[in-house]
């Protein structure tokens, strides 16, 4: 049964890796500590930039929502809606609306 990943199992992934690291490091790093398809997954689909520290590649890997970072609800809705990580572009972000969203906004 797979339960998807959490963020948590990412981190425990990448414990061994000497920061600021980049994409491909991280990537190879989960790969050196066994880490799960899953995780490797989630590793991949990051910016491909420069990371200070665990907790940011925690917050730019996309994972189950439902993850066991103890985020409340609400804080949860509030990852959702903003994405990204602190200082990403807004445009890359904002998501088009659909056409019917649109119509509505006129």
């Amino acid at each position: 049964m797979s339960h998807g990943t959490s963020a948590r199992d990412v981190v425990d992934a990448i414990k061994d890796v000497d920061f600021p690291a980049g994409k491909d490091e991280l990537i190879e790093a989960a790969n050196r500590s066994g880490a799960s398809p899953e995780v490797i997954k989630a590793l991949r689909g990051i910016p491909p930039e420069q990371y200070a520290n665990r907790e940011e590649v925690a917050r730019s890997v996309r994972v189950d929502p439902a993850s066991d970072l103890d985020l409340s609800d609400a804080q949860r809705a509030e990852q959702a809606r903003e994405g990204g990580r602190p200082g990403q572009s807004q445009h890359l972000r904002d998501v088009p609306k659909p056409p019917v969203q649109e119509e509505l906004d006129r």
